[in-house]
């Protein structure tokens, strides 16, 4: 008899499951998320910022389980465990199973500031990322009309709160349409372009953090030279009555306020108190099982694991992590079936990296211990994201747009695409 696993969340982490173990005849498998289709979380800011249509970083579930045998979808959103039941309820139903795996990624971190939360843009989805365009397009349509300079400021300034790999790419992005694309298409604006500004902020004393201090110094030093201003040891405060407020006292006028500053992962009714750890993570053994319980599972940005020896306060909460997680727990499943030994989970961690503009990027491998900038670290960057793309209709449509925005420094996707009964954004 099949065993039944059902999967919550189609991110990194539980598509690489499903495609690791869609074929397995032992199980069969059911992939729960919200939406009907994958997206590549790493190029949403190229969405937001025009340079990619949506359709490039993401992809129907139905079409690619067609490939799945074992796999089916239903797309729901979860509402409570029963794990003395097996069973889970839906937002359209319920469902049982025999076991049950989180794949849920992490959600945006406010940090309980209530007008943050309310005003601010994430950057977590790609509903966020079309809202981003679509705010960002009609606030720089309302700059040409207005004749106020501070106004004018605030529809033009934009802060980005967050020095991570998110923050310092969307601000290199802003930056390089500031100089080579508004200017073409708001002249308005030309005789005002000193009025616009962009920030990256930041808590920490370096701009992506994790990255080894050659980075820190090669980012920073690309990132002026595009004209970011870079505000570190600084925390955003509060964001009310169009300016953003820091922790220091100091405040800068602005209506966007894009906040890539933290995540923290999802609390799930039904599942024990103490199976969490720091971050709202759950917390697992060595073979990514939760704590407390019997077959239920958790893998990616919303589990915490601290058995690998090399990470013992847990593993960072980025792309590869997940993808290694769920090849891996797929493969004990695949054991489990033969009664063959589990292997327990060991990162290999194979570098990071970040863009920051056209031939500007930097990247860290680990072994041998290797920094690039630069040119070589942009060629890099592109070679990692579009083979980390889902399928070959993806890499070749975002290939052809990056050629085009490459030669041309320039890309014409920038339209406001709204639903007839949404209010507008001022």
């Amino acid at each position: 008899m099949s065993k039944h696993i059902v999967i919550i969340g189609g991110g990194f982490a539980g598509i690489n499951f499903v495609m690791k173990l869609g074929k397995n005849n032992n199980y069969n498998i059911t992939l729960i998320d919200k939406n009907n289709y994958n997206f590549f979380p790493p190029l949403l800011y190229q969405v937001a910022t025009g340079f990619l249509e949506p359709a490039n970083i993401s992809y129907p579930y139905r079409k690619l389980l067609r490939k799945f045998p074992n796999a089916r979808l239903r797309m729901a959103s979860l509402e409570k465990v029963m794990p003395a039941e097996n069973k889970i309820i839906l937002d359209n139903g319920e469902m049982d199973y025999d076991y049950l795996v989180f794949a849920t990624g992490a959600e945006t971190n406010f940090f309980g500031m209530e007008n943050v939360q309310k005003n601010a843009i994430p950057m977590k989805t790609l509903n966020d990322a079309i809202n981003m365009r679509n705010i960002l397009l009609q606030r720089l349509e309302q700059a040409t009309i207005t004749t106020d300079e501070t106004e004018i400021a605030k529809y033009a300034n934009i802060v980005v709160a967050g020095g991570g790999p998110t923050g310092v790419e969307i601000s290199g992005m802003f930056a390089e349409m500031r100089r080579y694309i508004i200017k073409k298409d708001y002249p308005e604006l030309i005789e005002r372009a000193d009025l616009s500004k962009i920030y990256l902020v930041d808590g920490g004393d370096a701009v992506l953090g994790p990255m080894s201090e050659a980075s820190h110094k090669d980012s920073y030093k690309a990132l002026t030279e595009l004209g970011v201003i870079i505000k570190l040891n600084t925390r955003v405060k509060d964001f009310v009555d169009d300016t953003v407020i820091f922790s220091n006292g100091e405040s800068i006028p602005a209506k966007t306020l894009i906040w890539a500053a933290g995540v923290t992962a999802h609390v799930f009714e039904g599942i024990p108190k103490e199976s969490y750890g720091g971050g709202k993570r759950l917390l697992v053994d060595e073979y990514n099982k939760v704590a407390n319980t019997t077959n239920i599972y958790a893998i990616g940005d919303t589990c915490l694991q601290t058995t690998d020896a090399k990470f013992p306060n847990g593993h960072p909460q980025v792309a590869q992590v997940a993808i290694q997680h769920g090849k891996n727990l797929a493969k004990n499943f695949t054991a489990l079936a033969e009664n063959k030994p589990l292997k327990p989970f060991s990162y290999f961690d194979k570098g990071s990296m970040a863009i920051i503009g056209r031939n500007k990027a930097v990247a860290d491998i680990p072994k041998p211990n290797l920094h690039f900038k630069g040119f070589i670290a942009w060629l890099i960057w592109v070679f990692i994201h579009l083979a980390s793309l889902i399928n070959y209709r993806n890499r070749i449509t975002t290939l052809y747009n990056w050629m085009g925005a490459y030669f041309t420094r320039d890309q014409s996707l920038r339209m406001i695409i709204r639903p007839a009964k949404e209010n507008k954004a001022a």
